[in-house]
């Protein structure tokens, strides 16, 4: 008990000083007001229950969110009087991912620094969570898109439901998958990670426990009933709080139309070496068949910024060889490249066409997968710059898994 005492406040220590480091990027209008309002909390028994609290942005996250959930993880572990914690999110969403619109308005207004800051201080609080000491519960009840997958599925257990909205759509919008999302996608069955972060295809609450992304299913009026018993539960134990969750369960099948009943074509396709022969791949199924579903998956692949496809590619398949820590590493050197517009400026181009001006035409630079160069792809790898620190990860003090 003393040695987990002292592991614990070594956590801490080394918590506190990097959020101190991390609050140094919070924009200059913010103020603990605005942490603590955009994270509220809810005193439990033996728990506490995070919640995230931007529901006009679908909850998405900011450099505030990001500290602020560091700063409350890093005080709970260390607290002996809490046993679990639970994440929520208010509105519709659990979290639609990064704030990709205050993203592209920092960059154009040559505010890289606080770009910087949102990524180190978003990837450490998610390597926090994936290291964490105490049982975690994620309730998905809604959309959990990009950032918000990466925030919650490295904890304990993930709880969807038929309100759940689950994608990784970065190629859509000129970036990778990110915020570990090369480790979590290349540890599915078969190719579907690589599906999943090459077309950005959605996925039911009933599809993210079919394939593992979420360890259980309950239907949406259940919740209060789930909340209710894990708020008075008073443990640390991991199996009363699988017990809890299961015993509201629901035993869901994904629906005909799912890319799981499709495993077989969906392997054949994405499981070539290039984005090109994944394409042919799905092309040649989609004239033989003329099935919806290759048809669709054909549409996204082709919507896509094709750098991203390529980038998106190879991150996927080096993540199936490296542990957590590694991966949040080598996406942060990936998410500074994309954001410096020295590749291409398809980040900026493509929340411009999609979310800013909506005009869902975005002009990608290179504008084909022909015209994009090994060359190009391997800068998205290279390390940083020896001016450019990486990201400092407590490998020594809390340890990644594989």
């Amino acid at each position: 008990m003393q040695s987990l005492k002292r592991l614990v406040t070594s956590r801490r220590r080394d918590s506190l000083i990097r959020l101190k480091r991390n609050l140094s990027s919070l924009p200059i209008n913010s103020s603990a007001g605005d942490l603590q309002n955009q994270v509220l909390v809810e005193g439990k028994a033996s728990s506490r229950v995070a919640i995230l609290n931007r529901p006009s942005s679908l909850n998405a996250l900011n450099t505030n969110i990001g500290a602020r959930l560091h700063e409350l993880y890093a005080s709970w572990e260390d607290d002996p009087n809490i046993g679990f914690v639970v994440m929520k999110g208010s509105g519709r969403a659990f979290c639609a991912g990064g704030d990709i619109v205050a993203l592209y308005h920092l960059i154009n207004e040559g505010k890289i620094e606080k770009c910087k800051g949102f990524f180190r201080t978003l990837y450490s609080f998610i390597y926090h969570l994936g290291t964490y000491l105490k049982p975690h519960v994620s309730i998905l009840n809604g959309i959990t898109m990009g950032g918000g997958a990466g925030i919650s599925i490295p904890g304990t257990f993930r709880l969807a439901t038929d309100r759940t909205v689950f994608a990784t759509p970065e190629t859509q919008i000129g970036f990778h998958p990110d915020a570990g999302a090369s480790f979590h996608l290349s540890r599915l069955p078969g190719h579907l990670g690589e599906y999943l972060g090459l077309t950005g295809a959605k996925l039911s609450g009933a599809e993210m426990v079919s394939c593992g992304l979420a360890t259980h299913y309950s239907n949406t009026d259940k919740l209060p009933l789930i909340e209710e018993e894990l708020g008075n539960l008073v443990t640390d134990d991991p199996s009363v709080i699988e017990s809890c969750l299961e015993k509201y369960s629901d035993a869901v099948y994904p629906e005909k139309i799912s890319a799981l009943h499709r495993i077989e074509v969906l392997n054949k396709c994405f499981g070539h070496d290039t984005v090109g022969e994944i394409i042919d791949a799905v092309e040649s199924e989609a004239s033989a068949t003329n099935d919806a579903w290759c048809n669709s998956t054909l549409k996204k692949l082709k919507e896509a910024s094709p750098l991203s496809l390529k980038v998106s590619l190879r991150s996927v398949r080096e993540g199936r060889f490296q542990t957590f820590d590694q991966c949040l590493v080598r996406e942060y050197r990936m998410s500074l490249q994309g954001i410096s517009k020295r590749i291409s400026n398809d980040f900026c181009e493509g929340v411009r066409a999609r979310v800013v001006h909506k005009d869902s035409a975005p002009k990608w630079e290179p504008p084909s997968l022909e015209k994009v160069s090994d060359d190009m792809v391997d800068q998205y790898f290279a390390p940083l710059s020896e001016s450019e620190p990486n990201l400092e990860l407590p490998t020594k003090q809390r340890e990644a898994f594989n």
